[in-house]
């Protein structure tokens, strides 16, 4: 079950506006910040949840007074389930089966990409990356499925992308290799991995 039933994100040019806007949303409605902080490179990102009207009032006051320093925002009034599990943080294991992979310049749109992927077919969302660490403020997701439902995904989400101006890089992978899936598992950074040794290997 959904702890927020709607939730927004807004991506701010620069850290002193981002943290007085952050502020005025909070005072504006009965919001919940899950998640706010400086992000690379030199930006600050807040991600709020709560009600549809509460998050709705929150980002319009944010709007407001950040205005220009705003880079993206994104409004989910009903958001998918495993999209709003992601974003929070969870991570779901790999079910084999085609790989899509979506970089996005901005965190917002790459999630209003995976919402319209998710409600538009039957792919799981293994991941979303958002701002982390060494991602220089770009959004990441990675989705797993039968290749037509993979290939329609992306189409469903790149469209979308390429019709806001925005120029998404994706790759679909239709038989990942076994070691990729264990990666991917095993986290997104390179230090966090360990080796992964292929049977028939003799060094």
């Amino acid at each position: 079950m959904k702890k927020y039933p709607a939730i927004a994100i807004v991506e701010f040019r620069d850290i002193a506006p981002g943290i007085h806007a952050t502020d005025a949303m909070l005072k504006k409605a009965p919001i919940s910040v899950i998640k706010s902080g400086m992000i690379s490179p030199g930006r600050f990102l807040t991600l709020i949840g709560g009600t549809t009207a509460s998050v709705d009032e929150s980002l319009e006051e944010a709007l407001f007074w950040a205005r220009d320093h705003i880079v993206d925002h994104v409004m989910l009034p009903d958001v998918h389930p495993q999209l709003h599990d992601a974003v929070l943080g969870r991570r779901f294991k790999a079910e084999g089966g085609s790989m899509a992979i979506i970089e996005t310049p901005t965190v917002s749109c790459n999630v209003r990409a995976a919402e319209l992927a998710l409600k538009g077919t039957p792919v799981s969302l293994t991941e979303i990356r958002l701002a982390d660490s060494w991602l220089a403020g770009k959004g990441v997701s990675l989705y797993r499925g039968e290749l037509h439902d993979i290939e329609a995904a992306v189409d469903l989400a790149v469209s979308f992308l390429q019709q806001t101006g925005v120029r998404p890089v994706h790759r679909i992978i239709p038989a990942p290799h076994e070691a990729l899936g264990l990666q991917a598992d095993a986290g997104p950074y390179f230090p966090d991995t360990a080796p992964t040794e292929l049977e028939g290997e003799n060094f």
